[in-house]
This record gives structure tokens, C-alpha cells and sequence, in this order.
């Protein structure tokens, strides 16, 4: 029985310490992974009088953004005991609750803000205070729509993404992958696409725009194609180690083999 991803360099960019797990489900399925991390994750330093204010207790919904949110902020804030939490997705939902947290609002639609906003209980949130712990940057249209149905809306920066150093020989690894048309990239975010590419400049890999490309969503389809990508865009419906590898496989299984316009 051939596995679904036979033959196939996989291209991981998520930070160091969050790849092991995708590669391992990468190579159970046949891949080879490169480890190419686009981005390394840094805890940003709280004072003592911002730790009071993103006191989580402090507000009637706690809304955690990504898994980085939820393991950069329980290092400096308090656990939240009594706020309802909210999470931007099933990985930062399964983060909570590796801690023990309880998730009251998870998105059933897509795995971003968008899906966040379409729930119920953001509907109306006149008297409401609302705490968002996020990454630096990054969009404004969750902040923006939770004010504009009636929250008191308070942003906590709990980590930061610097562009990563390719490891040693790893540039050199992918530019024969996409060369050989053998390469699928796996990029979690519009962030994490956009340092590749800058990791790996078109000098350096000239066929990098044409490998096959698995994407978290639309939104970074789009960015995707913004950038120029030329290869095959598998969109998956959400971050998630599985959810990427078996989209993966699902786009290989219809033939669309990778480096294929």
C-alpha cells in the first residue's frame, strides 16, 4: 500500500517548538519533513502594572487568540477562574484545556476572528468588558468589531514573532525539493508565508512560488496569491496538525501532485 504522501518533502515552517508533532504525522504518512521554521515565538516582558490590568477575572470574557496567546500569557497573568474564555480555534481550545481551562465559545465555522464574531454570544456586548490576549500586530477587526457592538475592549500583547535563521543546509535542502518539483510547503499564516519568502528570496529558490502550498483558510490563500504563488493552493480549514496533513494528503490523493500549477 502506497502512504499518501510517498516521495513528497514536506516543508515545515512552524516555529521550533511547535513542529515535532506535525512532522512526525508528515513522515507516518511517507513525507520527508524539512524543518524550516519562518518565525521564532518571544514572551513579551509584562510590568507589574500591565499583569494587573490583563487580569483576566477582571473582565467578563477572556478571548485567547492562538496557542502562543495562551502559553505566553499563563507564564506572566493570572489563570482564569472566573471570565467565560473564548478560543480563536481547536488548537488554542485543546492549549486551554491542556491547562485545565474550561472553553465556553469556540468557532464552528472558520478558525480565525471572522468565525469568533459569527457566534451568539458576541452578538451584543453592551456592558461588557472584554479582554483579547494576542500576538504584536496583526489584524485589528476583532478588536474593532467587538467595540463596535458595544464592548469595553482591552488588548494584551502576550508574544511576539521575530523572522527566523534558516538551520544550517535547510535552504539548500528546499531549493533542490521545489527544483525537482518534490516540495509542498505548509504555512500556518499569512505571517509565517511572508518570512519564507523572505527567508528563501526568489535568487536563492527560484521555484519555491511553484510548489504546492497547504494554507490555513482563505484569507491566506489570498495572501498567498498576493505574494505571487504560482503552484497549487490546498486550503484547510484550520490550523491544526491533522487538519493540514490530511488536506495534504487529500490534495495528493486527486492528483495534484506536488510543484503542479
Amino acid at each position: 500500500m502506497t502512504l499518501p504522501l510517498a516521495g513528497v518533502v514536506v516543508v515545515v515552517t512552524r516555529p521550533a517548538a511547535q513542529a515535532a508533532r506535525f512532522a512526525e504525522r508528515v513522515t507516518a504518512a511517507g513525507a520527508r519533513p524539512l524543518l524550516l521554521p519562518a518565525i521564532e515565538i518571544e514572551p513579551v516582558e509584562l510590568d507589574k502594572a500591565s499583569r494587573a490590568r490583563l487580569a483576566p477575572d477582571e473582565f467578563d470574557w477572556t478571548i485567547y487568540t492562538s496557542a502562543n496567546a495562551v502559553e505566553c500569557s499563563l507564564r506572566q497573568l493570572p489563570r482564569p477562574q472566573r471570565t467565560r474564555v473564548a478560543a480563536v480555534g481547536r488548537a488554542t481550545a485543546r492549549a486551554l484545556q491542556e491547562h485545565g481551562i474550561t472553553v465556553s465559545a469556540l468557532p464552528s465555522t472558520t478558525a480565525d476572528s471572522e468565525g469568533l464574531l459569527a457566534l451568539e454570544c458576541f452578538a451584543d456586548l453592551r456592558g461588557r468588558r472584554v479582554l483579547i490576549l494576542k500576538g504584536r500586530g496583526g489584524r485589528t477587526l476583532l478588536r474593532d468589531e467587538l467595540a463596535r457592538r458595544g464592548a469595553d475592549v482591552v488588548t494584551g500583547e502576550a508574544y511576539q514573532r521575530r523572522p527566523a535563521e534558516a538551520p544550517p543546509g535547510s535552504l539548500d535542502e528546499l531549493r533542490r525539493a521545489t527544483d525537482a518539483g518534490r516540495a509542498a510547503i505548509a504555512a500556518t499564516s499569512a505571517e509565517v508565508l511572508a518570512s519564507l519568502l523572505e527567508l528563501a528570496p526568489a535568487e536563492r529558490c527560484p521555484h519555491l512560488r511553484d510548489a504546492l502550498l497547504v494554507v490555513p483558510g482563505e484569507r491566506v490563500a489570498a495572501a498567498a496569491r498576493e505574494h505571487g504563488w504560482q503552484g497549487r493552493v490546498v486550503v484547510a480549514s484550520s490550523a491544526e496538525d491533522a487538519v493540514m496533513a490530511d488536506a495534504l494528503g487529500r490534495a495528493l490523493a486527486e492528483g495534484s501532485r506536488p510543484g503542479a500549477a
